[in-house]
C-alpha cells in the first residue's frame, strides 16, 4: 500500500491509497477523505492522456520536442513571449516553471478566471483567507450554503451537513435545496445586496455582537452609519430577497453557532470583492469569527504563512483580458484558455496570431488542438510534489510512485531549461518541498498539516495590520445591467472539472419558456452569438439559463473584462438574449 493526494482543482485534496494493482482508493484513516473518492479520481485512468509529443501536427520524441522549445526561447525576444499557467494541477512544483520564465525574462498573465476577486474582499476585511474545513462545520448548528454547490464542488463537506439547520441561498435549486430548512432562490449579482440588507436587519433589531464589534473590529461605527444610508425597501428591491425571508434566516441563525459557505459564483462581477466584504460583514455584526462551528468559508489561500519557493519578480498582465496577439511565443501549462477564457472569440484571435503556440499539458483539449508544439506532462503519479489544500489544514504529500518516460514533469522541463540558458539550477525536487513544508506544519495525530489551524481561525487575531477586522465603507457596482435579457450562470458538474474529463454541452432553460428538449436556440450577448441544444429545468429562477463550466462555446458570450479588484475574469457581469430556431 502507497500513499499519496489529488492534485485537482477541488475543496478536498483527497488522500489517496496506491493498492499493488495501480487501483486508487481513498485513505480511510484521513480525517477528510475518511475512505471514498470524487467520480473524478475513481475514474482518472479512463480519460486519454497526451501520450506523444507533436510539433506542426506531426508526432516528435519528447528530446526532439524539448530541442524545439529552447530553440524557440532563443528565437523570440523575451519581452515577446506569454507565461501562461492554468489550474489543472494544484500541487506546488506545478509552480517551478515561473523560475525559469521569470529568469528568462517573459511576460507573465496574471490573475484568476476563478476566485480572485472574493479573495481580494476577504483580504481587505480579515488580512487573509484561511479556510473552515469539514471538522471544523461539524461543530456548527447552523450552516448557511451560499452560492455553493458541496455535492459538486466539496462532496467530502457533506457528512459535516448531516442534523444541521441548513440555509440555502442560490439561483439554481440544487439538491441541498431539497431538503434545505430554508432556500432562497436569489436574483443574480444581488448578494452584496441580500448581505446588506441582513447588515441592516440585525442593526434595526440589536441583534449584533457588541462584544465582538467592540474587541475584535477597527471601524463598526464607520460602517454602521454606511448601512444606515440604505433605505430597508431599497435593500428589498435590489436583492430581490423579501423581508420575511431575511427575518428568516436571522431567526434560524440568532444565538446558534453558524458557518457560511460561499462559492465563487457570487463574485463572478465587476465589483465581486465587494460581495464578500459584505459577506463578511454580516457574520462580524453576528460575532461568527474566531468561535468554534463559526465562520465564512471560501477557496482559501493553500499557502498561507509557507515560505513559497518560487518566488519571482516579472512583468505581468491581466490574465483574463490578456491578448495572446501581443506575443510570438505563447507557452501554456495546465490550462485550456479556448475554452476556459471568456470571451473565445479574441481568445481566437490572438492565439491565431502568435506565431507559435506552446502546450504543455496532461489531456488533450481545445488548445492542445490548436498548439504548434505540444509538450505532454507527468500525471501527479509519476512525479514528486505536494498539495496544500484550499479546503482544509492537512498538507499531502505526493510521492512518484510510477514512470512515464514519454512525457517531462515541470521540474525536469524547468531544470532543463536552466541548464540550457546558462541560469543556476536548481536543488532536488524532494529538497525543496520539504524545506517549504518545514517552514509552516506540525504534525498531530500522525496527519502533517498546517501550524496556521493549531488555533480556530482568527481565534487570537485577524491579520490586517491592527489586527481587528475591517469592515467595509464603500462600493462601486459598476455597470448596471439592462432590465430585458436573461441571467448567463456558469457551474460546475459531478462528471467535469471546468473542460477536463466527460463535459455537458446542453443550454438549461427555465421550464416557463415552453421551450422542448433538443430545440434549437440562439444566445446573443454583447461579445458573441452561438446556438445551442436546449434542456429544460425546472431548477432555475424565469430570469435564469445555464451552461455548465466546459461546455462548448460557453465563453462565446462572457465578458472581455477584469473585476476591480484581484484581476479576476466576470463571467456573469452581463445578459444574453435568447432566440428560438425554427
Amino acid at each position: 500500500m502507497r500513499l499519496t493526494t489529488c492534485p485537482l482543482d477541488c475543496f478536498d485534496g483527497c488522500s489517496i491509497v496506491v493498492n499493488e494493482n495501480r487501483v486508487l482508493k481513498g485513505n480511510k484513516a484521513h480525517p477528510i477523505t475518511q475512505g471514498y473518492l470524487c467520480h473524478h479520481l475513481n475514474h482518472c485512468r479512463q480519460f486519454d492522456r497526451v501520450e506523444e509529443a507533436r510539433y506542426l501536427g506531426q508526432t516528435v520524441s519528447l528530446e526532439r520536442a524539448c530541442e524545439i522549445l529552447e530553440t524557440l526561447l532563443q528565437t523570440y525576444v523575451p519581452s515577446r513571449t506569454l507565461y501562461f499557467k492554468g489550474s489543472g494541477n494544484l500541487g506546488v512544483m506545478q509552480s517551478v516553471t515561473k523560475t525559469f520564465f521569470a529568469r528568462h525574462g517573459a511576460v507573465f498573465a496574471s490573475g484568476s478566471l476563478c476566485e480572485e476577486a472574493g479573495t481580494s474582499g476577504i483580504v481587505q476585511g480579515r488580512g487573509a483567507d484561511l479556510s473552515l474545513s469539514p471538522l471544523h462545520v461539524k461543530k456548527s448548528e447552523v450552516v448557511i450554503v451560499w452560492g455553493r454547490n458541496p455535492s459538486v464542488t466539496n462532496s467530502h463537506m457533506l457528512p459535516a451537513l448531516k442534523g444541521k439547520t441548513l440555509i440555502v441561498i442560490n439561483p439554481v435549486k440544487i439538491d441541498l435545496a431539497e431538503r434545505a430548512d430554508l432556500f432562497i432562490q436569489i436574483r443574480p449579482k444581488s448578494d452584496l445586496y441580500l448581505a446588506l440588507l441582513l447588515c441592516r436587519l440585525i442593526a434595526t433589531k440589536g441583534m449584533e455582537d457588541r462584544s465582538f464589534l467592540a474587541s475584535r473590529c477597527s471601524n463598526y461605527a464607520a460602517f454602521s452609519a454606511f448601512i444606515e444610508g440604505f433605505s430597508l425597501p431599497y435593500l428589498v428591491e435590489k436583492s430581490g430577497v423579501s423581508l420575511e425571508e431575511a427575518n428568516a434566516l436571522l431567526s434560524l441563525t440568532a444565538g446558534k453557532k453558524t458557518s457560511v459557505l460561499v462559492g465563487i459564483g457570487v463574485q463572478k462581477y465587476r465589483f465581486g470583492h465587494s460581495v464578500l466584504r459584505a459577506i463578511d460583514a454580516f457574520a462580524a455584526m453576528a460575532g461568527l469569527f474566531g468561535k468554534e462551528g463559526c465562520g465564512v468559508g471560501y477557496i482559501s489561500d493553500s499557502g498561507f504563512g509557507f515560505t513559497s519557493p518560487f518566488k519571482i519578480e516579472a512583468t505581468k498582465v491581466a490574465l483574463p483580458t490578456v491578448n495572446f496577439g501581443d506575443y510570438d511565443l505563447v507557452f501554456i501549462q495546465g490550462g485550456n484558455p479556448l475554452s476556459q477564457m471568456p470571451c473565445s472569440s479574441k481568445v481566437q484571435e490572438g492565439l491565431s496570431k502568435a506565431k507559435c503556440v506552446v502546450y504543455f499539458g496532461l489531456h488533450e483539449n481545445e488548445t492542445s488542438a490548436k498548439a504548434h508544439l505540444v509538450i505532454p506532462a507527468q500525471s501527479f503519479l509519476e512525479k514528486n510534489d505536494v498539495k496544500l489544500s484550499y479546503g482544509h489544514p492537512f498538507i499531502g504529500r505526493m510521492p512518484k510512485l510510477e514512470e512515464a518516460t514519454f512525457a517531462i514533469s515541470e521540474y525536469a522541463l524547468t531544470q532543463r531549461l536552466l541548464r540550457t540558458f546558462q541560469h543556476s539550477p536548481l536543488e532536488e525536487d524532494t529538497v525543496i518541498l520539504e524545506r517549504m513544508i518545514a517552514t509552516n506544519s506540525v504534525e498531530k495525530e500522525g496527519f502533517l498539516m498546517s501550524k496556521t489551524y493549531e488555533t480556530l481561525p482568527y481565534e487570537e487575531h485577524f491579520y490586517t495590520p491592527d489586527g481587528r477586522f475591517e469592515f467595509m465603507d464603500s462600493f462601486d457596482e459598476g455597470e448596471v445591467l439592462e432590465e430585458e435579457g436573461f441571467f448567463l450562470l456558469a457551474a460546475k458538474q459531478n462528471r467535469s472539472l471546468n473542460s477536463q474529463f466527460v463535459t455537458d454541452d446542453y443550454l438549461y432553460v427555465p421550464q416557463s419558456l415552453g421551450i422542448k428538449q433538443e430545440e434549437r436556440v440562439r444566445l446573443t450577448s454583447p461579445y458573441g452569438s452561438c446556438v445551442y441544444s436546449a434542456m429544460p429545468s425546472s431548477k432555475l429562477r424565469d430570469d435564469c439559463l445555464l451552461l455548465y463550466s466546459g461546455a462548448k462555446n460557453a465563453n462565446m458570450l462572457t465578458p472581455y473584462a477584469t473585476s476591480q479588484e484581484g484581476q479576476c475574469a466576470v463571467f456573469q457581469d452581463m445578459k444574453v438574449h435568447l432566440e428560438r430556431l425554427s
